[in-house]
């Protein structure tokens, strides 16, 4: 199961107060994930991804940097992390359970002004992939760079959107985006479409290949348009428990002066500056 961190607030942070400095950072779950589905794989070591939007006249699209060197033995992501600020970022360690070790592979994914990330894995997919794939419009079915099930996942999520009416190309001549609610609708309809590829699978099938045919789906999703940011905590099952994520709002995200990366959500007020998602807490202080 792989890690990711979501960032997005009213003010600029410096990367490394989220990717390194926190006691149980998002670089610390890569090698001391504590909160996996499965505890006997602790290492989020098949490389890692970074995603960021910078200011408006460099472009719409955020600035990704991804590398197939665990984060934790990764020289530049220090360097990247302790000088590069912005107010919405992505950040994912990645576990395979789909595709090969490659850039291509690792997230976030991005399409014009759009981001993803994803935690877990699509149900059967080798036997659902084909009838996936042949359900998209050429544009998205050309767009998959990679081999994961994640990718893919965002194809049919850009898919989705546009037949919604809404161009994946044309949020950058928004300054609003889509909105959340536009964001939310093609979500839930690409888990809809995902359950409804797993639901016809012939008894037959899954009979024949009972032992090997998995058919649940962990799909805790993250998409941003560069303005507004949807998550998922999702899973097929009606039994089993949902991949870990958490969230924290606040006025600020301060580090205590008395120990060490110990970091704190600030609550001044009422309002919430700040909004903090991640597969597993950056801090394990009670409350935060």
């Amino acid at each position: 199961m792989c890690r990711f961190l979501v960032y997005k607030g009213k003010d600029q942070i410096l990367l490394s107060k989220l990717i390194l400095e926190p006691q149980h950072s998002i670089l610390t779950q890569s090698y001391d994930s504590r909160l996996r589905l499965d505890s006997r794989r602790p290492h989020n070591g098949d490389g890692f991804g970074l995603g960021y939007y910078t200011p408006p006249e460099l472009g719409p699209a955020p600035c990704i940097f991804t590398s197939t060197i665990p984060a934790w033995n990764c020289v530049n992501l220090l360097r990247l992390s302790s000088k590069t600020t912005s107010n919405l970022i992505f950040a994912h360690v990645r576990a395979t359970t789909e595709g090969s070790l490659s850039d291509p592979n690792c997230h976030p994914f991005y399409h014009n002004s759009l981001m993803w990330m994803h935690n877990g894995n699509i149900g059967a997919w080798k036997y659902i992939k084909r009838n996936l794939c042949m359900g998209l419009q050429e544009r998205w079915f050309g767009s998959v760079g990679g081999s994961t099930d994640s990718e893919w996942a965002f194809a049919v999520f850009l898919d989705v959107l546009d037949r919604m009416g809404y161009d994946p190309d044309s949020a950058s001549l928004n300054d609003a985006g889509f909105g959340h609610s536009v964001l939310r609708k093609a979500m839930l309809a690409t888990i809809k479409r995902i359950n409804t590829l797993i639901a016809e699978i012939p008894d037959k099938e899954r009979k024949e290949r009972e032992e090997g045919l998995d058919c649940r789906s962990l799909l805790n999703f993250a998409v941003t348009d560069g303005h507004s940011v949807v998550c998922s905590r999702y899973v097929s099952s009606m039994t089993d428990e949902a991949a870990s994520l958490y969230w924290s709002s606040g006025t600020s995200w301060q580090e205590d002066k008395t120990m060490k990366g110990r970091f704190r959500m600030e609550r001044r007020d009422k309002g919430a500056d700040i909004v903090l998602v991640a597969s597993e807490p950056l801090t394990f202080e009670r409350g935060e």
